[in-house]
C-alpha cells in the first residue's frame, strides 16, 4: 500500500484513480499530477517504484493544499461566514441550502427528514 500525502491509496487501482482518494484532489488536478511527474496515468499503484511515490508526494506537498490543512481552510472559512452573520453564514446554522437552492421541495439532505405537519391525518374514533 502506498502512502501518498499521510493518505493509503489501493494497490489495485489506476493511480490517477487512486489519487482521487486524497481529500482535495479529483481527476484532472490528479492528470495534471502525474503528467507534471511524468508517470503514465493508467499504471497500477503496484508498479509504482519508491521514486514516482516520492515525486508525486514533492509536487502534492509544494502545489497543492490537500487533506488536513484543506479541511480546516474550509472550515475556518464557513465559521467566519457564520461570525460575520451574512446570509451564506446565517444558511449554514440554520442547516439549510447555501447558494440558493429551493427548500419548498427537495433539500431533504440538508434539512434532515420530513417532518408529518400535525392534524393532517383523522383522529381515529375513541370508544366512550
Amino acid at each position: 500500500m502506498a502512502r501518498i500525502a499521510s493518505v493509503t491509496i489501493p494497490n489495485d487501482k489506476v493511480t490517477w484513480i487512486a489519487l482521487t482518494y486524497v481529500y482535495g484532489i479529483g481527476q484532472a488536478t490528479s492528470k495534471a499530477i502525474l503528467a507534471e511527474a511524468k508517470i503514465e496515468p493508467t499504471t497500477r499503484v503496484k508498479d509504482l517504484t519508491e521514486a514516482d511515490i516520492q515525486k508525486i508526494n514533492d509536487i502534492i506537498s509544494n502545489k497543492y493544499t490537500v487533506e488536513g490543512d484543506l479541511k480546516r481552510l474550509v472550515t475556518n472559512n464557513i465559521k467566519r461566514l457564520k461570525d460575520i452573520n451574512s446570509y451564506k453564514g446565517v444558511r449554514h446554522k440554520a442547516g439549510l441550502p447555501v447558494n440558493g437552492q429551493r427548500t419548498r421541495t427537495n433539500a431533504r439532505t440538508r434539512k434532515g427528514r420530513a417532518i408529518a405537519v400535525g392534524g393532517a391525518q383523522p383522529k381515529a374514533a375513541s370508544k366512550t
